[in-house]
């Protein structure tokens, strides 16, 4: 028996997009979304960087008001296709695309032809918290680094990283370590202590007041949150990281295998 509702499958159809373009069965929309889908046609036959009507001019264009424009424009803002430029709004480039993966910010960004950088926002030496000792394999007290830097993509903030490490591990951190660099090739080929394995958790969450200021983004903008556990070779605690990526220019990619599970014991 055929499904009482049949959607026919578009022309164009995109299956990485919203079934249906996100429009319910009933076919009511609000009226922003009806206006968004209008402004993302648009976006669509724009390049990057190229400047967006004015807030006015849509409202005119789609004889709706401003603040129905306004709402529709704030979620193409979060959603990466926007990005205000001065007092405009300019179409954004795609979505960097960071592999869920051992490998450092560095590698990921120039994969996409993109130039990495980070900024460096302070590196200290303070007594491992108690709260850090177990993730490190220490002895609360005993000195670890913390260094915290705002990662850039093309100049443009896109993220910011705080990373512990014992002193121990890397004694001439604050002597021999350029900032601007990448942390795991300094780890691999300075100090020769080459990356085994790691942790990770994802979550979104809001940026701080202070982390949004340093990255340069409105305190609502979602952010992608990474943990990091990482080990060396030998399995010894290396390194825990906390880094925020904007949630409007970052995607994450992995690459999935089958789980194994161990064989029934005969008998059991």
């Amino acid at each position: 028996m055929d499904h009482p509702f049949k959607d026919p499958t578009p022309p164009d159809f995109d299956p990485g997009a919203p079934v249906r373009s996100g429009v319910p069965e009933h076919g009511r929309v609000p009226k922003y979304y009806a206006v968004k889908a209008r402004v993302e046609a648009l976006v669509d036959d724009l390049a990057e960087g190229d400047l967006l009507p004015t807030e006015r001019d849509l409202a005119l264009r789609y004889a709706v008001s401003r603040e129905t424009v306004r709402q529709a424009l704030r979620e193409l803002l979060l959603e990466g296709r926007l990005r205000r430029k001065g007092r405009g709004t300019v179409v954004s480039g795609p979505k960097l695309e960071q592999p869920l993966a051992l490998v450092s910010y560095t590698e990921g960004v120039r994969r996409q032809d993109r130039r990495p950088g980070r900024s460096l926002i302070g590196l200290d030496r303070l007594p491992c918290p108690a709260a850090l000792t177990a993730d490190l394999g220490l002895r609360a007290g005993e000195p670890v680094w913390h260094m915290e830097r705002v990662l850039l993509a093309d100049d443009e903030r896109v993220g910011l990283e705080s990373t512990y490490v014992a002193v121990s591990r890397v004694p001439r951190l604050a002597a021999d370590f350029e900032p601007d660099s990448s942390f795991y090739t300094y780890l691999g080929e300075v100090v020769g202590l080459p990356l085994g394995d790691a942790d990770e958790r994802i979550e979104t969450v809001l940026a701080t007041p202070r982390e949004a200021l340093l990255i340069g983004t409105p305190p609502a903008l979602p952010m992608l949150l990474i943990h990091r556990l990482s080990r060396d070779t030998g399995g010894r605690p290396l390194e825990r990281v906390r880094t925020l990526y904007r949630g409007d220019r970052f995607s994450f990619t992995a690459h999935l295998t089958p789980a194994t599970h161990p064989r029934p014991t005969p008998g059991a």
